[in-house]
């Protein structure tokens, strides 16, 4: 039976107390905190660095899911693994070389991910599968929160949810399957039933005044898939 995770994004929490946020958030059932690196440079925004990883470590005791939306990576990967990330995922076209940044997330004894954008082939994936923990498919263009889900994206990751368990039955290990953009109570059961395992949310959590009511709501939605 697949084990399905909540991840909120902090992108979408109030700034001015992060911490309590964090803390808040944890006590409503998230099973990851996801934190959004934005370098105005990747992507046209500017969000957090490794010191506010750092700072909101001692508040996640879940574990700590930084998406790489910068460019070059590899010195970040570093920082953020310092700073206490415990997954680590970054976007092929900012890397020279994907396998070898795909290690040094490994070697830093975090686990690694790739992030597909939306007109991102799969295929990529196909030559890493043996270096990856996750899998996370945008269905909106990274960048900014708040925007809509893509649905030709719950194709795409039926795609890969195939290359996924073909990849488990040859080798024992599964790779989980995170989905980032527009994801909310109304359609994270469709987006489960076409594959996802881990699930982000930012504003359909945060932009909420009862964080638990929300989740709640998810689970039992996805309790139903």
């Amino acid at each position: 039976m697949t084990q399905f995770r909540i991840a909120p994004s902090i992108l979408s929490a109030d700034f001015a107390c992060l911490g309590q946020e964090v803390s808040r958030v944890i006590e409503a059932g998230a099973d990851l905190i996801h934190f959004d690196v934005m370098d105005n440079h990747y992507v046209p925004n500017l969000t957090f660095g490794p010191m506010v990883c750092a700072a909101l470590k001692p508040y996640a005791s879940v574990p700590v899911d930084v998406h790489l939306m910068v460019e070059p990576v590899d010195d970040l990967i570093q920082s953020f693994a310092a700073a206490g990330a415990d997954i680590i995922t970054f976007h092929p076209e900012a890397s020279r070389h994907v396998d070898r940044s795909l290690s040094l997330i490994r070697d830093a004894g975090c686990q690694a991910g790739l992030v597909l954008n939306p007109a991102t082939p799969v295929q990529i994936l196909e030559n890493v599968l043996d270096r990856l923990d996750m899998v996370l498919l945008m269905s909106v263009n990274p960048g900014f929160g708040g925007q809509s889900f893509i649905p030709h994206t719950l194709s795409k990751i039926r795609q890969v949810r195939t290359m996924l368990d073909e990849y488990q039955a040859q080798s024992g290990r599964r790779i989980a399957l995170e989905v980032d953009g527009g994801i909310k109570i109304e359609n994270i059961a469709e987006v489960a039933k076409a594959g996802a395992d881990t699930f982000v949310a930012g504003s359909a959590i945060f932009g909420q005044p009862d964080y638990q009511a929300v989740i709640d709501e998810m689970r039992a939605r996805l309790a139903a898939v």
